[in-house]
């Protein structure tokens, strides 16, 4: 495994394991790589900051050879106006939720009857079905594709 520096062009730094420099190049070209604050997919390897000089050797600083790429914007702003902040814990909480897929309106009526154990879910639905899940008065409420697609 290779663990790479990496920026978007909002300026977010991050890190990304990869197999190889070719299995990067090949994620990133193909949209994979995504910027875990933001989800841009313009990612770039940025110069590491800490350099292996030798095995058993501490690691070291270096200087930057390369500038980190910047937003026009304030980097603070990420999607929608929300706070980068906010929207890296939004991440991490739909993270922590069971993706029911197709199945969403069966298990959230399964879980407002108490027919299953109450627990976090998230899935799809079409717009019959969110009207009809509406009407029974169960609570749900749709997410932006940007906080649920799946990362790394």
């Amino acid at each position: 495994m290779i663990i790479f520096d990496l920026a978007c062009t909002q300026g977010h730094r991050f890190e990304g394991w990869f197999a190889s420099a070719d299995d990067f190049a090949r994620q990133a070209q193909g949209a994979l790589v995504r910027c875990p604050i933001c989800d841009d997919a313009s990612v770039v390897r940025v110069p590491s900051a800490r350099v292996r000089v030798g095995r058993g050797v501490a690691l070291t600083e270096t200087a930057p050879s390369t500038p980190v790429p910047t937003a026009t914007a304030a980097p603070a702003e990420a999607v929608a106006g929300l706070p980068a902040e906010l929207l890296a814990k939004l991440r991490d909480v739909i993270r922590n939720t069971e993706n029911v897929g197709r199945r969403f309106p069966e298990e959230a009526r399964k879980i407002h009857y108490e027919e299953a154990p109450a627990r976090a879910i998230r899935g799809q639905a079409s717009k019959e079905e969110s009207a009809a899940l509406a009407e029974e008065g169960i609570d749900f409420s749709p997410l932006p594709e940007f906080l649920t697609r799946e990362t790394h």
